[in-house]
């Protein structure tokens, strides 16, 4: 193409990347030769110059959930406003995956990335190293205290001590909660609000009613409420840490012919798709997949960008707001008189 405008290379390229020391009627004319043979530049020559990728990477535990394709789907539409492609990955819980999964990003030559912690991750050493080998990383939805970095999340223990208090305040007295394994800072967190908003009503926190699902499974959630119909007669609410586990609850208590709420009310976590379809309709906890896709990408330009031209910057935690969807599986609070 330079030979046959008779330009320099340097020109050319200039002209084609939008540089302003190059006139506007070169420009055109680069433009109008560069139309006329379908030429595209090669971005990863581009990359390689530039020494960035313009990709990032999206570690999520899975894909296939309501609230994980909510934040893919904000991730990749703000990331695409700023130029960028996003590498999806999935670890599936597991340590082992997560690792081979950002080694594989770190090969691609990824710019940042943005993770949520598996479920069964036992340390977070491999985080750090990536973040002192000079990769930027943003952690979302399930992180942890012990990494140093950009943080987005809502606040789990004021979104469970409100789930809970709502069962107070509509006349539960006995209230078990189903819980994951206590290793992702939200299931600590969740655990930590529904025990505090029963001591602050003065009711006393009994580890017996407290359940531990280990795959967050629809058929956890049948097989945990036939153990409270079957052991703990006296339990009158539930609150469960995802709507798939406390869907699972809903329909093995209807199988067993109690009446939702009146005989046990329900709250579960997240506002999937599926909570509006329960019979009855499942209350539960609305977070935002979408806004923290969105905020985890623009937290780690950021980074990207301050460290492009040596700005200083400090790293920040973003809340994303959290509330009560109330439907038919809760009662209905009585009025005050």
């Amino acid at each position: 193409m330079a030979k046959t405008l008779g330009l320099s290379v340097g020109t050319v390229s200039k002209a084609l990347n939008g540089y302003d020391d190059v006139s506007q009627a070169t420009r055109e004319k680069v433009l109008l030769l560069a139309k006329s043979l379908n030429y595209s530049p090669n971005s990863y020559a581009r990359s390689l110059r530039n020494k960035e990728s313009k990709t990032i990477g999206l570690l999520v535990p899975e894909i296939v959930h309501h609230f994980f394709s909510n934040i893919i789907h904000g991730a990749v539409e703000t990331a695409e406003k700023h130029g960028y492609v996003v590498i999806i990955l999935e670890s599936n819980e597991s340590y082992d995956i997560e690792k081979k999964q950002l080694q594989l990003l770190l090969d691609r030559n990824v710019d940042g990335i943005l993770m949520s912690l598996a479920d069964n991750t036992v340390n977070y050493k491999h985080i750090g190293k990536i973040i002192n080998e000079g990769t930027p990383v943003t952690l979302y939805d399930k992180i942890t205290k012990s990494v140093d970095t950009h943080k987005v999340l809502i606040n789990d223990q004021k979104a469970a001590y409100n789930a809970t208090k709502y069962l107070i305040d509509s006349g539960c007295r006995n209230i078990a909660h189903i819980r994951g394994p206590l290793k992702p800072q939200t299931t600590i967190d969740r655990l930590k609000g529904y025990r505090k908003a029963l001591e602050d009503h003065n009711f006393p926190y009994q580890k017996h009613l407290v359940f531990e699902s280990k795959h967050f499974s629809f058929e956890d959630g049948k097989a945990i409420a036939g153990i409270i119909t079957e052991n703990f007669p006296e339990v009158d609410g539930v609150f469960a840490f995802t709507d798939l586990l406390a869907t699972g609850v809903l329909v093995e208590l209807k199988q067993r012919h109690y009446k939702i709420p009146e005989d046990i009310a329900i709250i579960g976590f997240s506002n999937w798709f599926l909570s509006e379809i329960t019979t009855p309709k499942l209350s539960t906890v609305n977070q935002s997949g979408y806004e923290m896709g969105q905020e985890s990408v623009k937290l780690l330009l950021q980074e990207i960008d301050n460290r492009k031209h040596d700005r200083p910057y400090q790293y920040q935690t973003i809340e994303i707001p959290a509330e009560l969807v109330i439907r038919d599986s809760t009662k209905k609070i009585k009025s005050l008189k």
